[in-house]
């Protein structure tokens, strides 16, 4: 079994992401496979390079987060892990909170139901 290597725990959230490479003038559109302070997947067949440097835009709600970021991993024709370069400071406290929201809306439906 593989050492975890994340600082920030992953959450399966979809959410609209844009990415957008220095050479494209379109954006690639998709969403969150999952998402973390620390990056996220998204699937995709047409995968990127691992090191394309990127500009992302999430739509969290009515919430746009902006980030610089790169792509960590590459599973061909699946997807790819990215991984946030740069965010400015209220951006990722938008996000934290955002996840925060998520989490606690994951264990409230963790809560087995009460059999009695």
């Amino acid at each position: 079994m593989s050492e975890e290597k994340r600082k920030h725990p992953r959450h399966n959230v979809r959410v609209p992401v844009a990415l957008r490479t220095e050479t494209s003038e379109t954006p690639i559109r998709g969403e969150t496979a999952d998402l973390s302070l620390d990056g996220f997947y998204i699937e995709t067949m047409l995968t990127l390079d691992i090191g394309t440097q990127l500009d992302v835009t999430l739509q969290l709600g009515e919430t746009t987060v902006l980030a610089a970021a790169e792509v960590a991993t590459c599973d061909h024709t699946v997807g790819n892990g990215i991984r946030f370069t740069k965010m400015l400071p209220e951006d990722r406290e938008e996000l934290e909170h955002f996840l925060q929201a998520a989490e606690e809306a994951e264990q409230k439906t963790d809560i087995p139901p009460d059999w009695e």
